[in-house]
């Protein structure tokens, strides 16, 4: 077979699996409430109470596992997409082109997403992941749980590195955020984005890989494609692995909002390792969560259930909406807001925007609008 490709017609949402898309547009809510705290110059501003329990909360939910959540259905999404392909008769030649083209596009979106909204981009850091590692579509099973665990340590320690920076600045009153290298005018912002771009993206790659190969083997299992024939294994998966990160990160959350003072700096390390590491399990027992719940949902959707996945096919559109909103309510050449919220008040803007998400993505579903940026990628996927 040559190596372009036909538009093929895209699935029904009668033939889409729930729990894979109802995963995604949960997934969202995560991203969200993970970064709106990181545009605040100022984490003490506001009821000292408050934010105290909105930290506690993103810490041990959010931060660090809304990420290994989504790169854990990034894979899953790519062994979809490789077994479509060669349901339809397609080969390896013509898949492999099919996911370089793929991984260009999403390339260069998430550059323009990174220079133009916010740094901490994910699209191009799957792009480039996928177009270095396309073959492990194909490699064996045991190479993809090897990889995972392999490339679990350097990105776990990584994100260890990156949470004890921010918790030893947010003890000095000056927490190591974006808002601290947000330029006053667009063009400085554009320049300074784009040079640190590369270097952010390669780096990020460090963590999605364990991800995204442990997505692939679900997919391969079509594990929530078909949760209903893997309740059995959905039900360790999720106890196991939401058991193990709540256990590893609560000293993180308590750690985090003062409850131990004096912490020696090597058991602050170890307390944000055991943070970090479980943050991947847990996003994983999370998508296994939603898998139980789409079985017992069954085919009986509801108007929220149907918004919700509605919103999970359209994840790359919202999230890039979501950033659009960030740099609209709080860079300097905007409206500034980094240095007016609280914590909290971060966490319910969040949340609005989140849930402002639903009800666009249910019109859209009802009117047969794809994601304009789903759609940008389908087409110029397809020769």
């Amino acid at each position: 077979m040559t190596a372009s490709a036909t538009l093929p017609a895209p699935l029904s949402t009668t033939a889409r699996s729930l729990a894979p898309d109802l995963a995604r547009g949960i997934m969202l809510l995560g991203i969200a409430l993970a970064h709106a705290p990181q545009f605040l110059l100022d984490w003490t501003r506001g009821s000292s109470a408050l934010n105290t329990i909105a930290h506690f909360f993103t810490t041990l939910v959010t931060d660090n596992q809304a990420r290994g959540m989504f790169v854990f259905l990034f894979g899953y999404g790519l062994g979809q997409l490789a077994q479509r392909q060669y349901a339809r008769g397609s080969e390896w030649p013509s898949v492999r082109a099919l996911l370089r083209r793929r991984s260009l596009w999403l390339i260069v979106i998430g550059l323009a997403h990174a220079v133009v909204l916010v740094p901490f981009d994910v699209i191009a850091v799957y792009g480039v992941t996928m177009l270095f590692l396309a073959f492990l579509v194909r490699a064996r099973d045991a190479v993809l749980w090897r990889l995972g665990l392999l490339t679990l340590i350097p990105g776990a320690l990584f994100l260890t590195w990156q949470s004890v920076q921010v918790y030893t600045t947010a003890a000095e009153g000056s927490p190591f955020t974006i808002a601290k290298y947000m330029e006053p005018a667009f063009v400085e912002h554009l320049l300074t984005n784009a040079v640190a771009w590369p270097g952010r993206t390669l780096v990020s790659i460090l963590f999605a890989i364990p991800g995204m190969a442990w997505g692939l083997l679900a997919a391969r299992k079509k594990i929530l494609d078909e949760p209903e024939r893997h309740v059995a294994l959905l039900k360790r998966i999720a106890l196991l692995c939401i058991g193990a990160a709540v256990a590893g990160r609560l000293p993180a959350a308590f750690l985090a909002v003062g409850t131990w003072p004096d912490v020696a700096t090597p058991v602050v390390w170890v307390t944000y390792a055991a943070h970090s590491f479980t943050g991947y399990i847990g996003g994983i027992g999370a998508a296994a969560a939603i898998g139980l719940a789409a079985v017992r949902i069954g085919r009986d959707h509801g108007p929220l259930t149907t918004a919700l996945a509605a919103l999970g096919q359209r994840s790359m559109t919202f999230y890039l909406a979501q950033s659009v909103v960030w740099v609209a309510l709080f860079y300097p050449f905007t409206l500034g807001l980094r240095d007016d919220l609280s914590f909290a008040a971060s966490l319910a803007v969040a949340v609005v925007i989140w849930a402002a998400s639903i009800p666009a993505a249910a019109w859209m579903h009802r009117k047969g609008y794809r994601g304009p940026f789903e759609a940008l990628v389908r087409r110029m996927s397809y020769r």
